[in-house]
């Protein structure tokens, strides 16, 4: 039950790097299509299209974030907190906007994960902005991830 999926649109066309997304959760439906909820697992990117009908099948290189230079992972726990903190901002924000009640704060977004999951977790929340999901996915790059998530 998992799958590659790579963002296409008519600009962009089919881009190289994807994730792997594995089903959690599915429902048929009545008219025999599939309601399914996917958690999004490693990066790849396409090395070569093997086949194009009636799916895209590739060969593809796993990618992995480069390591942090040593003394970097504060920094990197300093930066991730930064962006939870920003993130509960936006949630207290939206919420307000939205006209529902207000907690007096949000959960524990980090929810215990290091850097890398988390600047993961948060490029995920940024739904109807693909391009920029995207573009967060092809970094290769904890901080950089993190310092574009927090603009």
């Amino acid at each position: 039950l998992r799958f590659g999926v790579i963002y296409t649109d008519q600009l962009a066309g089919i881009v190289d790097v994807g994730c792997v997304g594995e089903v959690v959760k599915h429902e048929r439906l009545v008219d025999d299509r599939f309601f399914l909820i996917c958690k999004g697992q490693e990066r790849f990117r396409v090395v070569k299209l093997v086949r194009t009908k009636p799916y895209l099948v590739a060969q593809v290189q796993w990618l992995e974030d480069r390591p942090s230079d040593d003394g970097q992972e504060d920094d990197l726990e300093k930066l991730a907190n930064e962006v939870e903190t920003y993130m509960k901002d936006v949630i207290r924000i939206s919420n307000r906007l939205n006209g529902k009640p207000e907690k007096e704060s949000p959960e524990d977004l980090r929810k215990g994960l290091f850097p890398t999951p988390f600047s993961f977790f948060v490029g995920s929340t940024f739904e109807g902005a693909p391009a920029e999901q995207q573009a967060l996915l092809e970094l290769e790059d904890t901080a950089a991830r993190l310092k574009r998530e927090k603009e």
